[in-house]
């Protein structure tokens, strides 16, 4: 039996979204639960996945093509059917024109027909070489290169500059949708957020060795604690002694909130994300490490729920697994801080009027000054540094 997959919405208030790839072949079968499409919105790329077993029996959105919500991309079959020929395909207005006055139904990809319209084509003068004949974004580009135009590139390719001497080729590789919407959201921020930074230091001896305990006493089954989950649990409960911080600015408002919602960014092959981790201070330092590594795995694996990456009021930003000492952070909003977090280096340290070696961490406090003074957020950093310091009190 046959059944139409259409463009989920994936996160709130989305109306459209961008076909990335196709995970399963036309006339290719799948499980249930298995990923069949991935699709991009503004703020991650994520996979569709099957409801139940069946086979892909015609693609109706090539990768590329933004979609509106609800839209058919593509027809599904029980498992044993195959793809029906192109005359018996029912016309949809995503992929093909439907007969009228007599005209040939033209079969062809949304992103195939804006490139052709752009570049001034007919599609009945472009020949398809899709599944049953379909117009795809190759063909665009062929039948433009033929007419001495210069075709859309398709995929990163080498250019070699234009330069006295010759030089090193490069590659452009186009941006994709979360990209695009990091860079514009990024920018926005610099622009209108107000933007201003404390830099702290901790010695962190002690917050190492209570990692270490922890890890060692911990139960097989349990997940093993990093020393940035420690450092997200001492963000939160600074939050709680310093609760000014746990603040929003909204254009009639600025929003305080009772429980602290964490972010905390993960890099991935589609962007940087920011799965939220909710009401941290009143979680225990096991159930931290548990959510914030199944958050990980399942932003890399492109799994993510739109919810998760909704809300929070800091983001913490952990660069000291690639060495970087120190670095300054730009805030996302409508979030009201950022923490960014170099490197534990091993470095000369004063106590009791003696040189020695100790263990030290430095951070970097990115704020919104329409939403949180100077003094406020230098009263949470001496907050979460004495955390870190005396880290006891972040399992209290």
């Amino acid at each position: 039996m046959t059944r139409v997959l259409r463009m989920p919405e994936v996160a709130a208030n989305t109306t459209t979204a961008v076909v990335s790839e196709w995970r399963v072949a036309v006339n290719g079968s799948f499980s249930a639960e298995d990923p069949i499409a991935t699709i991009e919105t503004d703020k991650a790329v994520v996979d569709v996945a099957a409801d139940a077993d069946g086979v892909l029996l015609e693609i109706l959105a090539e990768p590329g093509a933004e979609v509106e919500v609800g839209a058919p991309i593509a027809v599904l079959g029980d498992r044993g059917e195959t793809a029906r020929p192109p005359d018996h395909r029912p016309a949809s207005s995503e992929t093909s024109r439907p007969a009228m006055d007599g005209q040939p139904r033209v079969f062809i990809s949304p992103l195939a027909r804006r490139l052709a319209r752009e570049a001034g084509l007919s599609v009945e003068q472009i020949t398809g070489s899709g599944p049953g004949g379909r117009i795809v974004r190759r063909d665009v580009e062929a039948a433009v290169a033929g007419r001495g135009g210069e075709p859309t590139p398709a995929a990163p390719r080498p250019r070699a500059p234009e330069a006295p001497g010759g030089g090193v080729a490069y590659a452009d590789e186009p941006h994709t949708r979360v990209r695009r919407a990091i860079a514009a959201r990024l920018g926005e921020s610099k622009q209108q957020v107000p933007h201003f930074y404390l830099r702290g230091t901790a010695r962190v001896d002690r917050l190492l060795d209570l990692r270490s305990e922890l890890n060692a006493t911990a139960g097989p089954d349990a997940a093993r604690v990093s020393l940035n989950d420690l450092v997200v649990k001492a963000a939160a409960v600074s939050h709680v002694l310093v609760p000014g911080m746990n603040a929003i600015w909204l254009p009639e408002a600025v929003r305080r909130f009772s429980a602290a919602d964490i972010a905390i960014a993960v890099a991935t092959d589609g962007g940087l994300v920011t799965p939220v981790l909710r009401a941290v201070d009143q979680l225990t330092i096991s159930t931290v490490a548990g959510q914030t590594a199944e958050l990980i795995r399942r932003a890399r694996a492109r799994q993510l729920r739109p919810d998760e990456l909704e809300g929070g009021t800091l983001t913490v930003t952990n660069l000291g697994m690639y060495g970087t000492e120190e670095f300054a952070a730009i805030i996302n909003p409508p979030q009201s801080a950022i923490l960014a977090v170099g490197a534990v280096r091993q470095e000369p340290v004063v106590v009791d009027s003696a040189l020695a070696v100790g263990s030290v961490l430095r951070v970097t406090l990115s704020v919104d000054h329409r939403a949180v003074d100077g003094a406020l957020a230098a009263e949470w950093m001496r907050s979460f540094l004495s955390l870190l310091e005396r880290p006891v009190r972040i399992l209290a």
